[in-house]
């Protein structure tokens, strides 16, 4: 098993596309990159306190390919984007990448390099050292399986879930 720790915007559509993949174990939602200790939802949304809404994915090599976990990154949000995705707007809100070791650092840039040649060379995704990740409130785990008719899943959420779901239909799980 290998984990990724990936900012990509709001972390329930990060954590409902990863969910939805086959060699996926888990997928944890939480906050990395900032000052503040123990931070809060209600903190982390301020934009004080230095830290991306992000999810930790561990899933299976064997499985599904590192880089295609990385790909499915740069198709679920906009890497052009600084500090947004859409609505959402904030320094918590940023495309950021937390390797844990040099092997990760290497396949990070390599998808960034990827991802430029197709968002036209302009992606501002940052790589980021890892630090500490703290987990999100219970609330924010699987958020979107247990809210499919939440406004903002249906409007943000879903459409991210099938553009993923017909791009990587081959890695998609069985219902």
């Amino acid at each position: 098993m290998e984990t990724y720790t990936l900012a990509g915007g709001c972390f329930w559509c990060l954590d409902a596309v990863y969910r939805s993949l086959d060699g996926v174990e888990d997928v944890v939602s939480g906050y990395i990159g900032g000052s503040l200790g123990h931070p809060s939802y209600e903190a982390v949304c301020t934009g004080m306190t230095g830290h991306a809404e992000a999810v930790q994915v561990t899933f299976d090599p064997d499985v599904i390919p590192r880089d295609v976990i990385l790909d499915v990154f740069f198709t679920l949000h906009d890497p052009r984007q600084l500090n947004r995705q859409g609505n959402d707007v904030g320094t918590q809100y940023r495309s950021a990448m937390f390797p844990a070791d040099d092997e990760q650092r290497s396949r990070f840039e390599a998808a960034i390099e990827r991802a430029a040649d197709v968002w036209d060379g302009r992606v501002v995704t940052t790589i980021e050292p890892l630090g500490r990740f703290w987990v999100a409130e219970d609330y924010h785990q699987d958020f979107f399986a247990k809210n499919p008719n939440q406004g903002y899943c249906m409007a943000v959420a879903l459409p991210k879930v099938n553009k993923v779901r017909r791009s990587y239909a081959q890695y998609v799980k069985a219902a």
